[in-house]
């Protein structure tokens, strides 16, 4: 294996917290504008991430509940707030504070999904990443994905009822003095 054939796992990359992540895709996913801090914290320039899957970026490490709940939230037409750990190309890692609306053509029908994502406190990804191994333990204890999403949905809407808070009411908490 050569040396620019390495992997590198579990480095994290930050960005500043006055810079602002922004991609655009269709209706599939598909990206169709993607920013250049984007494509720097991906490690890919725009031509290998236009008209790829959002998912590119996706981290093992992310409950699949919760890309569920974003795409479901989406497609209600509302808009979403989430904490997401990202992967780039070379296999390093990068948290952003994730939010979600819909895109709209001339006519009002919805023709995408815009994101801004922005650098998140610390100390919520800490305890976010709490949250999301218990998430992705209860994934993992069954081998159909789909029972395991709908297990983890359970479990999220148990500990959000304990908190007395709805999703979008728990990550608000977590922007306060943002």
């Amino acid at each position: 294996m050569t040396e620019s054939s390495l992997v590198v796992v579990d480095e994290e990359l930050t960005f500043a917290v006055d810079e602002l992540i922004v991609s655009k895709t269709d209706l599939a996913g598909k990206i169709t504008y993607a920013n250049d801090i984007f494509c720097r914290l991906a490690e890919r320039p725009t031509s290998e991430v236009i008209g790829k899957p959002h998912n590119l970026i996706r981290h093992p490490d992310m409950p699949r509940v919760i890309f569920k709940l974003f795409w479901d939230t989406l497609q209600q037409e509302e808009e979403i707030f989430a904490y997401v750990k990202n992967r780039s190309k070379t296999g390093k890692y990068y948290w952003v504070l994730a939010h979600g609306t819909p895109s709209y053509d001339q006519n009002n029908q919805v023709n995408g999904y815009h994101s801004n994502r922005r650098c998140p406190d610390r100390h919520w990804v800490q305890e976010i990443e709490k949250l999301y191994q218990l998430l992705r333990d209860e994934e993992r204890k069954h081998e159909n994905p789909d029972k395991g999403i709908s297990a983890s949905a359970k479990l999220l809407e148990k500990i959000l009822d304990e908190k007395g808070q709805s999703y979008p009411e728990f990550i608000w908490t977590t922007m306060e003095g943002l």
